[in-house]
């Protein structure tokens, strides 16, 4: 039998806020700030700004909140199914009871680790000294050969093609593929650096790629890439990512470029600005030899008066043919020196003629012509193999069908609903079945049990 309770006992009563509002203090006080990983579900972002969704693994789910300032400051669009690790405080939605977080901080899962892991591995090259500003070389002025190392079919190796073309068509530019991104990246990166400079061909190397996340980007942060740009005997140019993007490669080549098309503009001159220059240089040059000249003569006329006030008549006459001879030596010596320069320069200009686009583009119209021939004949070859694969397939395929069964005299038996008859047990006489053969189907009736 139940005590009667006790009346005499003092009651603390409380209020649904009031014992809300103490289970959210305690929650408050016993966890201020947690960290903690898991899957994004049922991702709201309302009119408000304030993002609302459920955090779970296999085991649990949390419902949490992130109010609009915190929002604002976060660097990726929160989607279902994403794997994300917060910094939240622990809380009770009081209004209905419920037990919640309340997100301070938001970043995707594993972002964090990889940019712990560039600064310890940045850190660790700055002090073996691979950054150091006095081992970075400075860039070839006139550039005759640039490896490019890049992904072959990537917008980066676009821009630099179109830049390198206007503003010098005389470099020669060679693209060496590399993948950018995956796990392959790496190893590739490293065998080109290494295969490029040990070939000697080349005056400078880039090593490029477009913009894209941290992971995205991370091929050019391992160490091994890192160790090959120092040991390249060849100056490299890093360009990697975006004006906001920053590498390892970066760090350690011997130029960062912000922009592929930026490192393009770095590796060469101005066509057109040299150009210039060297019409300055002969306008020059040809200033001087008029200047010369007119000293000379001014200084032969001076000779001449001085020995006309002397008069000695044989002396005159020696010095005078001396000095015929001397101004006749000094026209041909200056009439030659011009003639090499003008001739030089007019060679120079006629490469940089050979180069124009408008010379060029009939040759590379002929060599894409051959590409694509060559492409459609590389395709016409694998369709072939592939189709002559997939008769073989058939063939192997019908070897096993049922219908082949079929074909040797079989047949299979179906009941009512389409089911496939296996035993004559439970058939009732009467019960209409029908026949699969080889070449059709055939109604029949069970007549008798036997």
């Amino acid at each position: 039998m139940q005590a009667p309770f006790d009346d005499s006992t003092p009651r603390h009563v409380l209020t649904p806020s009031s014992l809300n509002r103490l289970v959210r203090d305690l929650l408050g006080d016993a966890l201020p700030l947690v960290w903690i990983e898991g899957e994004l579900s049922n991702v709201a972002r309302p009119a408000s700004g304030h993002l609302y969704f459920t955090l779970k693994d296999s085991g649990a789910q949390v419902r949490c909140a992130m109010f609009k300032p915190k929002t604002a400051a976060l660097r990726f669009r929160p989607a279902d199914g994403m794997q994300v690790l917060l910094r939240a405080r622990v809380g009770l939605y009081e209004p209905r009871g419920e037990f919640q977080l309340v997100a301070e901080y938001m970043e995707p899962a594993g972002e964090g680790a990889l940019q712990r892991a560039f600064e310890q591995l940045k850190a660790r090259l700055d002090a073996e000294g691979l950054f150091d500003a006095a081992r970075k070389r400075p860039l070839p002025r006139f550039a005759r050969r640039i490896g490019v190392i890049t992904s072959a079919t990537g917008a980066a190796i676009r821009d630099v093609l179109s830049v390198l073309a206007r503003r010098w068509p005389l470099a020669e530019v060679e693209v060496l593929p590399v993948p950018v991104q995956g796990r392959e990246a790496p190893p590739a990166i490293v065998a080109m650096l290494r295969k490029a400079s040990s070939s000697a061909r080349y005056d400078v190397l880039l090593l490029t790629r477009g913009g894209g996340s941290l992971e995205d980007l991370w091929a050019f942060n391992e160490e091994a890439v890192a160790r090959a740009i120092h040991a390249s005997p060849v100056p490299v140019v890093s360009a990697v990512g975006h004006e906001i993007d920053f590498s390892i490669a970066d760090f350690v080549a011997d130029l960062r470029a912000p922009t592929p098309s930026a490192a393009a503009e770095l590796l060469v001159p101005d066509a057109a600005a040299t150009a210039r220059h060297l019409r300055q240089l002969q306008q020059r040059v040809a200033t001087l030899q008029q200047r010369r000249l007119q000293a000379q003569a001014q200084r032969v006329d001076h000779l001449l008066a001085r020995l006309q006030a002397q008069r000695p008549q044989a002396r005159l006459q020696r010095d005078r043919e001396r000095l015929q001879n001397l101004q006749r030596r000094l026209t041909v010596v200056l009439r030659e020196q011009a003639q090499l320069r003008r001739t030089r320069l007019e060679r120079l200009h006629a490469r940089l003629l050979a180069q124009h686009p408008r010379t060029r583009l009939p040759l590379l119209t002929r060599r894409l012509s051959e590409q694509d021939l060559r492409l459609r004949r590389a395709i016409a070859h694998i369709l072939e193999r592939r189709q002559t694969a997939l008769r073989h397939a058939g063939h192997a395929l019908h070897a096993v069908s049922p219908l082949a069964t079929l074909e040797r005299g079989y047949a299979i038996l179906f009941d009512a609903e389409g089911q496939v008859l296996r035993s004559a047990r439970n058939v009732a006489v009467d019960t209409p079945l029908h026949a699969r053969l080889a070449d059709g189907e055939l109604p029949l009736r069970v007549t008798g049990d036997d």
